[in-house]
């Protein structure tokens, strides 16, 4: 893919506020690398510039979650084109996140493999029943399900197909592949993706039982997503607590 080096662009690149979001972006990252979230080198998280929502940070190629570093983090356009940043770029990211960004609308996108979310999406339940565990219900009425695997995201046109089965959902599992967790923050993207698989793990351990479930009834699991949604700080106090810990 061509490189592009606009002036807007690497000044952008190099502002202060852009150099927090490219280390909150690396962080994330690690984070997610410490909780067993990320899968080799593969994924891909990417939050859109404020300034500029049509330009989105991105995760280089080939490096593992656990070592990214705000430096290592990539600038690149919705048509795929690096316009700063010194490492390359892996082309499903860009056509899966360029996707989500303009058409979903969404500020941060994180892509993941992660293991219990993938496992139900293998199941006939294709995700996550957000009436069972507390964690879960914080997911109610935000989750999407895009039960059409197409294989790899190679092209422009799976991309934007993924995007338009999440018709605006925060949460979207995609069959026989992964999940896609998105958020207006870094720190709430986070913050999700990593209750998702909270909730997911919980309900794989449930089903591995072979009793039968207990969901709440669906207007109680409302009340819950409501409450857990009205007060974020949670999210933030839960970030802040990552950055002190992980280097």
């Amino acid at each position: 893919m061509q490189d592009a080096a606009p002036d807007e662009a690497q000044a952008l690149f190099h502002r202060s506020d852009l150099r927090a979001l490219r280390n909150d972006l690396a962080l994330a990252l690690r984070a997610a690398a410490h909780h067993g979230l990320g899968e080799g080198v593969c994924n891909h998280f990417s939050v859109a510039l404020p300034q500029r929502p049509d330009w989105f940070l991105l995760n280089p190629r080939g490096l593992h979650w656990g070592e990214v570093q705000g430096h290592d983090i990539v600038l690149v356009d919705a048509q795929g084109r690096r316009l700063a940043g010194s490492h390359e770029i892996e082309p499903t990211a860009l056509f899966i996140h360029a996707a989500v960004h303009r058409i979903a609308g969404k500020a941060c996108v994180m892509h993941t493999h992660m293991p219990y979310a993938t496992a139900l999406t293998l199941t006939d339940l294709r995700g996550l029943d957000p009436a069972l565990s507390q964690n879960a219900m914080r997911f109610y009425g935000r989750v999407a399900v895009d039960a059409a695997y197409n294989g790899l995201a190679l092209d422009a046109g799976e991309g934007e197909r993924i995007a338009r089965a999440m018709q605006g959902a925060d949460v979207a599992f995609l069959g026989n592949h992964g999940v896609i967790v998105c958020g207006e923050k870094v720190s709430y993207a986070f913050d999700d993706l990593y209750y998702l698989e909270r909730a997911c793990q919980a309900q794989v351990l449930a089903l591995s039982t072979g009793r039968p479930l207990q969901p709440v009834q669906s207007e109680l699991a409302a009340r819950v997503a409501a409450q857990t949604m009205g007060e974020r700080l949670q999210s933030e106090l839960f970030f802040e607590s990552l950055r002190r810990s992980l280097r």
